[in-house]
């Protein structure tokens, strides 16, 4: 294995020379920028291959671009070196360039730093270190998977650390990167409903946004191999130490052959073999490395959420799914597709069996409804009318228009219209996602 020196070395080429990175623009950039202005530690999460790394090395080239000398700008992924500790790693930095990081500023950038045992309050001792007695030095860091995992974690770092999710592409970013021209709307409303299926084959990954589309092999070498087996067999094991991987594969091709079923634990459990606690300690780990996502059945009551039906989505759809073209798959991408790009965290189903797909807490609360085909509105009337709501949205693949109904106004709106230019009204994406529970 390389010493910490020589992987610095290898990691930081702007000491050397010219910085390259190629960036395209990111929503979540700003709100990096405006989290460092307030002085916390920023550690960004998500899945692997989201570009959590590439937002990282952007902060520190511009930083160089402002004018701070290269030398001052430190990275370092726990990745190759999983048994150093953070602090071992800046006293090799101060050797290796002659400098003390109590002298002036600096950008730290630890990735993957979940890797490296008891890096939590290694980072809490660093943090009050230098941010008390030089004020200059800027914490970032990456993780891919919650950095709340370990139980703790969030009392430790209280007010030192903020954690921002780094998610798949939004549509319009993926638009972005290909750069394909879309204002104003109207002139381009061609090009953007052309790339609509192209969009939701990429999955998201910024590897995956190219001019040409990438066939279902490709596609599945990043989302299985690199993604979920990742995450399954090394990172997972890494952080929470033995786990019966069959199950949590199992677990895995369940929620991605079935998107947004509802599983109810106890039958589960004896299905699959394994305790109740087990199964909910399961579920919760692949929530944590961002495999799939959980949805409460809605109640104005938290605690009653908590306590009634979890339904489950996959954070990107099985690739088989993607390149199917009958309506069934296209319409599990779509829901797949509307619980993520919302974060949702709700679900609403009553007991004479009326549903929605979505229902954003607000306020104001918003319920979202997504049909592949024809379109009905029957559980968003339910729904409003139960909750006094006077607005329901309809994702649908190309209806459009609103309908008037006795409780309020319904507006169908194309996916690639919702999720690009979203109407007056309707439910700003991206709101941001509630604590992990422990189950």
């Amino acid at each position: 294995m390389p010493s910490i020196a020589s992987t610095l070395e290898d990691l930081n080429p702007w000491w050397h020379g010219a910085f390259q990175l190629d960036y395209r623009p990111r929503q979540l950039y700003p709100e990096i920028l405006s989290a460092l202005k307030m002085r916390w530690a920023v550690a960004l999460t998500g899945l692997r291959r989201v570009g959590k790394t590439t937002l990282l090395l952007k902060v520190a080239k511009d930083a160089i671009e402002a004018g701070l000398d290269p030398s001052r700008v430190v990275y370092f992924s726990f990745d190759r070196h999983r048994h150093a500790e953070l602090g071992e790693v800046l006293r090799e930095y101060e050797k290796l360039k002659g400098t003390h990081l109590l002298d002036g500023k600096f950008i730290i950038i630890f990735d993957e730093v979940q890797k490296a045992e008891g890096w939590e309050d290694q980072l809490k001792a660093l943090y009050d270190r230098y941010r008390t007695q030089n004020g200059k030095v800027q914490f970032l860091a990456s993780g891919s998977e919650s950095l709340w995992l370990r139980k703790g974690m969030r009392e430790s770092l209280a007010g030192r650390l903020v954690e921002l999710r780094v998610d798949p592409l939004s549509y319009r970013e993926y638009l972005d990167f290909l750069g394909v021209r879309y204002e104003p709307l109207a002139i381009h409303q061609r090009d953007v409903e052309r790339r609509w299926p192209s969009y939701l084959r990429s999955l998201g990954f910024p590897e995956l946004a190219l001019p040409e589309e990438p066939g279902k092999t490709v596609v599945r070498s990043v989302v299985e191999e690199w993604v979920r087996d990742r995450a399954l067999y090394r990172d997972l094991q890494q952080i929470v130490g033995s786990v019966d991987l069959d199950v949590l594969q199992t677990l895995v091709n369940l929620v991605w052959e079935e998107p947004g079923q509802v599983l109810e634990l106890t039958s589960l459990s004896r299905d699959i073999g394994v305790s109740r606690p087990t199964l909910a300690n399961y579920l919760w780990y692949l929530e944590a490395t961002f495999l799939i996502r959980k949805l409460y059945n809605f109640s104005k009551n938290r605690r009653r959420s908590e306590r009634k039906l979890k339904r489950y989505y996959p954070t990107v759809p099985s690739v088989d799914l993607v390149f199917r073209s009958d309506p069934e798959a296209r319409a599990k991408v779509l829901e797949s597709y509307t619980a993520n790009a919302l974060r949702a965290q709700f679900f609403w189903r009553d007991p004479a069996q009326h549903e929605v797909d979505v229902v954003l807490a607000g306020p104001p609360v918003a319920p979202v409804e997504v049909k592949s085909g024809r379109v009905e509105t029957g559980g968003l009337q339910s729904f409003m009318r139960r909750f006094g709501v006077r607005e329901g949205w309809v994702v649908s693949l190309t209806e459009e228009g609103d309908r008037k109904v006795a409780e309020g106004t319904i507006h169908v709106v194309p996916g690639h219209i919702f999720f690009f230019a979203p109407p007056p009204g309707t439910p700003s994406l991206g709101s941001a996602p509630l604590p992990l529970h422990r189950p």
